[in-house]
Formats: C-alpha cells, structure tokens, sequence
C-alpha cells in the first residue's frame, strides 16, 4: 500500500492516511466474505462474468510462454494462406468515362489505345483521358490496396496484363481505363523472419483457445448438466386441458 501512495503521490502516506488504506481494505475483504457466505454472488452475471474472466485469464497465462524456432516454423508451414504476401503491380490509368462518351465509348476507348501505344509510357494532355478521383499512377501496390480503389473486377484483370504495353480497356465500377503495367510482383510465401510477430501471435491465441477448451472439457466432467426446454404451445393446451379436468399438470 505504501508503495503504491508514493507512486502516485511522490511522498509517504501519513500516519492517518495509510490507516485508512488499510481499513478500507479489510472492510472489503470482510464484506466480499460476508456476502458470498450468503449467497450474495449467486445469480450475478456481472460476478459471474468477472470470475469467469479472471479464470481464463490465469489458464491464458499459463499457455503463454514464447514458443521455439521450431513451433513457428511449423506453424508458418501449416498455414500457408495466412501469411501469403499478396501480388503488387504499379501502372499508368486513362480512364474513359461512359456518361460522357455514351455510344462511342469502346470506338473511343480503341483510338486511344492505339494513340497511347505510340506514344509509349508517358502520357500528354491530349491523351489524358477523363478526369478521376483516383490517381493516374499507381505506385507498386498489394492486390488488396488495389481492389479497395478500382474494386476487385478491375484489379482481377489488371493482374492478368503483362508490363510493358498500353492495354485494354478494363471495366472498374468507374467506367473503362487504358492501363500501362510499369512493374508487377508475384504473390510469394514470406520467410519466417518477415512474419515473425504475426506469426508468434497467431500460434500463442491458438494455444491459449486450446488451453481454455481443454479446461471446460475437464471441468464438464465434475457437473452434471440438465436443459430444460420451454414448452411448446401444444404442450401447454394439454396441460391446461388436464388442469381443468381435474387431472394433475
């Protein structure tokens, strides 16, 4: 108690001061015995649910320990999916607005093309485009930062085009977009090394979640459980009708 005064005050409790510290603290103790003695915690959920944490955290604790090398390697090489870096691609966009073009959109959107084939990577005012919200180029970017932009559609088929050339047209929700794919890298498996905390915290909820199923299963095993299902509207009409017949219900 006195220790933790001073942390948080910067000097000693008095005299006076520690006194009442301490009996608060037995009033407490006294008053959490009495009240369990009678029953007072039963039927609480917010005792029960308190107990119920303090519980599992203890049981969590104990299935704490920093796992081996060797437990996050074979955890990595059981979950593959889970740690797989995602493609990234970085690309030039035009994009052709429909309600603007209407009709000629696709005779539009093959002109350009053929335009911006010539004119190679670099795009001038006069093949720019319509205007969007969205950035004309594309830094090297994840599958998932992609699709969260243009949508999945656009990213599916964006991920389909080999660099070096203008393509398309593609379809986002925007309307369609003349590409040019500057770099692109491959979907890989990381080394542990570039997913170790990840990792780690993956396989140590794993084994905390066992360690807590494996405790409620042993402790089923000292109680005895009984389910009493309400009854149904049928039940209850033969009930009511014995009753009045004098019958027991």
């Amino acid at each position: 108690m006195t220790a933790k005064f001073l942390g948080t005050w910067q000097r000693p409790p008095t005299e006076a001061e520690l006194k009442g510290m301490i009996d608060d603290m037995v009033r407490g103790e006294m008053a959490a015995r009495e009240a369990k003695t009678m029953g007072l915690d039963q039927g609480d959920t917010i005792i029960q649910r308190r107990l119920r944490q303090k519980l599992e955290f203890m049981v969590e604790d104990l299935n704490s320990t920093p796992p081996t090398e060797a437990d996050l390697k074979d955890w990595l090489d059981n979950h593959p999916e889970s740690y797989r870096i995602e493609p990234r691609i970085a690309f030039h966009q035009v994009f052709l607005n429909p309600d603007k073009r209407g009709s000629s959109l696709d005779a539009e959107a093959k002109v350009l093309l053929a335009n911006l084939r010539q004119a190679g990577p670099e795009v001038g005012e006069s093949l720019s485009g319509d205007p969007l919200m969205l950035p004309r180029n594309i830094p090297l970017t994840n599958e998932s930062g992609i699709a969260n932009q243009f949508g999945q559609d656009f990213t599916r088929d964006l991920l389909d085009l080999e660099p070096g050339q203008w393509r398309g047209p593609i379809r986002s929700a925007f309307g369609l977009h003349l590409v040019y794919v500057d770099e692109r890298e491959e979907a890989r498996m990381p080394e542990l090394e570039e997913v170790r905390a990840a990792v780690e915290r993956d396989f140590l909820a794993d084994r905390r979640k066992k360690a807590l199923e494996q405790m409620y299963d042993s402790l089923l095993e000292r109680y005895e459980v009984t389910i009493e299902k309400p009854k149904s509207p049928e039940d209850k009409e033969v009930a009511s009708t014995e009753k009045a017949a004098g019958n027991k219900p």
